[in-house]
């Protein structure tokens, strides 16, 4: 795999990079280079909900509020999810959530005594079962509530990669056939995401929360922000 910013390939911020004739995809005129750069972490939530199987009849749980969180609540949504729970322990993320569309959010802890309570408050503000749960975090305790709140014969989709290992509940997991979905990256996305902006199905404008001019000192001040 050859991947923008993964050594031993240097990263892309500069005027011009060389890159393959056919993985590049131009913008329609409707799409701006703003909303076109967005392609690449909604690529990740588009590459989640293809391999979910995500569609209208799929009710969603997302753990973590954060950009690819965020993200995967509005893929969910242009792949036809018709009910949509995130969760997060930062009010601020969950009511950036809100505003983009999830119909209940769920403020939890960080502490792992709390799942079996947390679990039953998410699965009574889904109202239904649970079909496909992301966990866009990747700790112990996101993992284990995503595998509990979930319904028998459902599935739960890895995308936050924080640890290396995990402790989580997979035996009883596996007794109620819950599947366990890993996501690395993304492949074949670009053509369906430019379609989604194209068509207004999503809309990323929401999400560029700050804007720096193409120079040494405003890329650093960048990072630095």
């Amino acid at each position: 795999m050859k991947f923008f910013g993964s050594p031993p390939t240097n990263g892309s911020l500069a005027n011009k990079v060389v890159h393959p004739a056919n993985l590049c995809f131009k913008l329609p005129d409707n799409v701006s280079l703003e909303e076109g750069a967005m392609c690449e972490p909604l690529s990740v939530g588009v590459h989640a909900c293809r391999r979910a199987q995500i569609g209208p009849e799929t009710n969603v749980l997302i753990m973590g509020a954060g950009p690819i969180g965020l993200i995967t609540l509005l893929a969910s949504r242009a792949f036809g999810a018709p009910r949509v729970v995130i969760v997060d322990v930062d009010d601020r993320r969950l009511s950036i959530a809100k505003n983009l569309g999830a119909d209940e959010i769920i403020h939890v802890s960080t502490n792992i005594q709390d799942v079996d309570e947390e679990v039953i408050k998410i699965q009574n503000a889904m109202g239904s079962g649970i079909d496909v749960s992301f966990d866009c975090v990747g700790y112990n305790k996101t993992m284990t509530t995503a595998l509990n709140a979930t319904q028998s014969g459902g599935k739960v989709c890895l995308i936050g990669l924080a640890l290396t290992e995990m402790t989580v509940p997979l035996t009883p997991s596996a007794a109620r056939e819950v599947d366990v979905i890993g996501i690395f990256r993304y492949r074949n996305t670009w053509p369906l995401c430019i379609e989604f902006l194209k068509t207004g199905k999503i809309d990323v404008k929401p999400l560029i929360t700050h804007r720096f001019r193409f120079s040494q000192e405003e890329v650093e001040q960048a990072f630095r922000d």
